[in-house]
């Protein structure tokens, strides 16, 4: 009787680690989950609602049980910074945090200091914001502790302003604040906010952010810049190895269950890695398949990238040969998703189109449009779809 008890157990929590989708890009950051939200999605549903903001931002949305979280910036220069919870059902607000700036908010007009998507483990926040302020909250937003990086360097700042997210992994805060100055990745202890370790990095602006690679109790963690990619110990930051044929600096990699990683460099190239994460062998490459903004998406062994001409590519994970492409109205900013055998992906004037992955010729099959401007990359969830614009965070439901 005990072992059903504690079977019945890893069931429930396996079902809520899947609607969860607790950081950029989901649970497994590569744009996919297993759940799958209603087949029919609309603006005007009888489950579906909009809220307003009390800010700018292109940072996601994310999902822990029954709430939503989110970041905004406001004021004449940004310093205002706000962290928020929503009731994922009814879009009622349940608290708002509100903290001042202690770096540089000076960024480009297409973005804003709330760029960064959050992070959570289930039992705190991580917020990382264009002024290189990071506040780790419980979540019910009540502060644990805080950090300006700024303070300890001041020239961690580029012109254009900072986008990495964070990442949440083996009890600490993986940070990347890499810049033209002083250009730095950091692990930040979830307890307290001190360093664990700090490891210097290839100087130049770059919007990118880190991955997991591996599975619970095994993870590694993939640092990108336009010299390639680092896969670095989380508790120790030591490096393991390194891909240095370059990388872009806006799409971030993608990891596969197939223990490849999908790395934006010369279109894509894939690498795979051995049992042990510690060693990898050059897979394939393929030009056709070079991202634009968006990060390229994960599902089943099949990879998803949109390009700068609004060609949305499937291909093979193992071999990189395409299997579809399909033209999409743009511009685009945000990262595919996908919910089970749907992806998702929104254009900067707020058009949503849903493909079905089923389908052997896959199609546009339903679109829905906001008519507000979105750059973020929307939250997967049984719910429905959450997606934010500059004025308002939206659900999109049956």
């Amino acid at each position: 009787m005990k072992s059903f008890f504690v079977g019945i157990s890893i069931f429930f929590l396996s079902l809520n680690l899947q609607a969860d989708w607790p950081t950029f890009r989901g649970p497994q950051g590569n744009g996919f989950s297993p759940s799958e939200s209603p087949a029919i999605l609309s603006a005007d549903g009888a489950k579906s609602w909009k809220t307003s903001l009390p800010g700018r931002g292109l940072s996601s949305p994310i999902v822990m049980e029954d709430k939503i979280f989110l970041t905004a910036s406001s004021g004449s220069e940004q310093r205002n910074l706000h962290v928020l919870a929503f009731d994922s059902s009814d879009g009622q607000r349940l608290w708002e945090r509100k903290f001042k700036a202690t770096g540089r908010t000076i960024c480009h007009e297409k973005t804003c200091v709330a760029a960064s998507t959050m992070a959570s483990d289930g039992r705190v926040l991580i917020s990382q914001f264009s002024s290189n302020d990071v506040f780790c909250l419980d979540l019910s937003g009540n502060l644990r502790w805080l950090r300006g990086l700024t303070y300890d360097h001041p020239n961690l700042a580029n012109g254009l302003g900072m986008s990495s997210s964070p990442l949440i992994v083996g009890g600490a805060a993986i940070i990347q604040v890499e810049n033209d100055a002083d250009s730095f990745s950091f692990a930040l202890s979830l307890s307290d906010g001190s360093t664990l370790w700090k490891k210097e990095r290839p100087r130049g602006a770059n919007w990118t952010s880190p991955i997991v690679m591996g599975s619970k109790g095994r993870e590694i963690v993939g640092l990108q810049s336009k010299e390639g990619l680092v896969a670095v110990e989380p508790s120790s930051g030591k490096n393991l190895w390194s891909y240095t044929d370059g990388a872009a600096t806006i799409p971030s990699s993608a990891w596969s269950e197939e223990r490849i990683v999908l790395i934006p460099s010369n279109g894509i190239t894939a690498l795979q890695l051995d049992e042990t994460l510690r060693r990898f062998d050059f897979l394939w490459r393929e030009n056709k398949l070079k991202p634009g903004t968006g990060s390229p998406a994960v599902r089943d062994g099949k990879l998803f990238v949109v390009n700068n001409a609004n060609v949305l590519s499937c291909a093979s994970v193992k071999t990189g040969e395409i299997d579809w492409r399909l033209r999409i109205k743009g511009p685009v900013s945000s990262s595919p998703v996908i919910g089970g055998n749907h992806l998702y992906l929104f254009s900067e004037t707020g058009l949503c189109q849903i493909i079905d992955l089923s389908e052997k010729s896959p199609q546009i099959v339903h679109s829905i449009e906001l008519d507000e401007t979105i750059l973020c990359t929307p939250a997967v969830n049984p719910e429905g779809i959450f997606v934010r614009s500059d004025h308002a965070l939206f659900k999109l439901s049956d």
